[in-house]
C-alpha cells in the first residue's frame, strides 16, 4: 500500500491564500502535484505566493477576490475546474479593532466577522460545487477556530462565526458524500501567522511571560503555519476518501476532543 499524498492534475483555489496558514497550505499542495489557484484580497500577496511557487518550480496561480462578494467569486471561478477547495480565508478583526464585551460592540463590527468568515466559505462552495458533483469528486475543507468550539471571553460573534461555517461545513457533507465529495474541518488554535520570530529572551520574566502564555497548551509551543497546511494537505488527497463531515483541531491540545 502507498500512503504517499499525490494531487497530480487536481487544482486546489486556496482561499487566503496570500500569507500564514493559507501561504502554508498553498506551498504543501503545489509541493505534492496539484495545481493551486492562489486567492487573497490583496492581489500583491496572492502574486508573490504563486510566484515562489512557481520558482519551486510547481504550479500556481494568483486569483486575487473578495470571499464576501457572491457575484466576484463565481466570476473569478467560472470556467476553472476546481477540485479541492480551502476555505482558509477569515476575518479576527483588523489593527484598529478593540476585544470589546459583545454588549458594547458597535453593529458594525459585526459583519467583518460573519461576511469573511460564514458568508466567504458559503460563496466559494456555491462556485466550485458544481464541477465536483459533475465529475463525482471533490474535497472541501474548511478552516475554523477553537473559538468557535470551546467559546473565548470577547470573541462571540467571531467564535459564531466559525462555529456557523463548521457547521454548514458538516451539512454540506450530508449533501454531496453521494457525489463521492468529502468535506471536513481543520480547526485552530493560536498560530504564528505572519511568521514573527519566538524566540523569548533568556530573561526571569521573559521566560514566566512565555510559561504563561503556553500554559493552555499540552504542546508548549504556539503552532507553525505548517501544523495545519500538513493536515489540510491529507485530508485533500485520496488517503482521506472515508472521512467526511468531520473537524480536526490542529491546536496543540489546547482542547482535547471525547
Amino acid at each position: 500500500m502507498n500512503f504517499e499524498v499525490d494531487l497530480s492534475g487536481r487544482t486546489a483555489l486556496v482561499t487566503g491564500g496570500g500569507h500564514g496558514v493559507g501561504q502554508a497550505t498553498s506551498a504543501m499542495l503545489a509541493s505534492v502535484g496539484a495545481k493551486v489557484l492562489v486567492n487573497d484580497y490583496y492581489p500583491d500577496r496572492a502574486d508573490q505566493v504563486a510566484e515562489c511557487i512557481r520558482h519551486d518550480g510547481d504550479q500556481a496561480e494568483p486569483l486575487p477576490f473578495d470571499v464576501t462578494d457572491f457575484d466576484a467569486v463565481h466570476r473569478a471561478v467560472e470556467g476553472r475546474a476546481v477540485d479541492i477547495l480551502i476555505n482558509n480565508a477569515g476575518n479576527a478583526g483588523t489593527s484598529d479593532y478593540t476585544l470589546n464585551m459583545f454588549h458594547e460592540s458597535p453593529r458594525h463590527e459585526w459583519d467583518r466577522f460573519v461576511g469573511v468568515n460564514f458568508f466567504g466559505p458559503m460563496n466559494c462552495v456555491h462556485a466550485c460545487a458544481p464541477h465536483m458533483v459533475e465529475q463525482s469528486w471533490g474535497r472541501i475543507i474548511t478552516v475554523v477556530s477553537d473559538a468557535g468550539r470551546w467559546g473565548e471571553p470577547r470573541l462571540a460573534v467571531y467564535g459564531a462565526s466559525k462555529a456557523g461555517a463548521a457547521g454548514f461545513t458538516r451539512g454540506i457533507a450530508r449533501e454531496l458524500g453521494r457525489y463521492t465529495i468529502t468535506a471536513n474541518n481543520v480547526t485552530l488554535g493560536s498560530i504564528n501567522t505572519f511568521g514573527q520570530g519566538d524566540d523569548i529572551p533568556d530573561t526571569p520574566e521573559a521566560q514566566r511571560a512565555k510559561k504563561e502564555r503556553y500554559r493552555p497548551y499540552i504542546i508548549r509551543r504556539i503552532g507553525q503555519p505548517d501544523d495545519p497546511a500538513a493536515m489540510i494537505t491529507f485530508l485533500s488527497s485520496p488517503l482521506a476518501a472515508w472521512i467526511t463531515g468531520q473537524t480536526f483541531p490542529v491546536n496543540g491540545g489546547y482542547t482535547v476532543n471525547q
